[in-house]
């Protein structure tokens, strides 16, 4: 006999989520627990962080999974260790070391040298990002492609650096630790950071550890801990509060508001850019775009 089941638990309320993601695990990890935790397989989430990394993930929920793709993340700020006197074959701490400096020539690098190669790095640069990154080459991730055993020659690429401030320096025997804020726009590696300004002073470096701090206008404030939500299932936004935070808004009427709810056309806005449509209500009912005049939804996220 098949054992009776128990009421089917309902679905969560669509909307955001923002983790504070802990070391050791990875972004797919952390959309695993969550799936059990909020009780939906609909969990997705918007920019990935390295195993080693803490901080700031976006996670949508339920239907406010089609909004991941629009979201505008392209600015990011880290807290950052730097170490200096080594590099690795990942440009982080969890790689093996290549090339390790003597501790006379860490001891040459000077408290000026270190300010004048975090300002070459600084604003907009060409950067060569980190063999084991996520970058596809030929349809592949780089990562993987390493993993199989190939020697990669990753072109560089622009990012920008909006700010690269040193906090702290620390001198211990044969290795200099920075502690850094840095400020940039998505697609730059942090570990790549560290790589460059270590082979430009001479001494080699790498990645010690990464916080991610901000994501677009999602910032730490607003982070729980898998812990906490494992006591407190709860989204850190509704799906309205999500689109208000993240896009410009538009408010419109109710005959508008029904033909939104359809798909259909409506007048141009005249708002530049991926922006919300909120009924008289204040349900947010798409995600619509000016185009020749009319504005088109991209997404419809309360259907007629």
């Amino acid at each position: 006999m098949s054992r009776p089941q128990g009421p089917r638990r309902p679905p969560p309320p669509p909307g955001l989520l923002v983790v504070d993601k802990p070391p050791g695990m990875t972004s797919h990890d952390v959309v695993a627990r969550v799936r059990r935790i909020m009780g939906t397989r609909k969990v997705g989430h918007a920019g990935t962080l390295d195993p080693m990394a803490t901080g700031v993930l976006v996670l949508g929920i339920e239907r406010a999974t089609k909004l991941l793709g629009h979201l505008a993340l392209d600015r990011k700020t880290y807290l950052a260790t730097i170490v200096l006197g080594s590099s690795t074959t990942t440009d982080d701490a969890e790689g093996e070391q290549l090339t390790e400096a003597s501790a006379e020539e860490v001891a040459a690098v000077t408290d000026e040298a270190v300010a004048a190669g975090i300002a070459t790095l600084t604003g907009d640069i060409q950067q060569v990002p980190s063999a084991v990154s996520a970058v596809k080459v030929d349809g592949k991730r780089a990562y993987a492609r390493v993993r199989a055993g190939e020697q990669l020659d990753l072109p560089p690429r622009p990012v920008t650096v909006y700010r690269f401030d040193l906090l702290v320096l620390r001198r211990e025997e044969g290795r200099i630790e920075l502690d850094a804020v840095v400020d940039c726009s998505s697609g730059t590696y942090v570990r790549a950071l560290a790589r460059d300004l270590g082979a430009g002073l001479g001494a080699g470096g790498h990645l010690g550890a990464l916080r991610r701090t901000t994501v677009g206008p999602f910032a730490l404030a607003a982070a729980r801990t898998l812990e906490q939500l494992e006591e407190k299932p709860e989204l850190s936004f509704s799906l309205d509060a999500a689109v208000a935070k993240a896009f410009p808004r538009r408010d419109v009427g109710t005959g508008l508001a029904k033909a939104v709810q359809y798909g259909q056309k409506v007048p141009s806005a005249g708002i530049d850019g991926t922006y919300g449509v909120f009924a008289p209500d204040g349900r947010v009912l798409a995600l619509a775009v000016d185009e020749g005049g009319v504005a088109r939804s991209v997404v419809v996220l309360s259907p007629a």
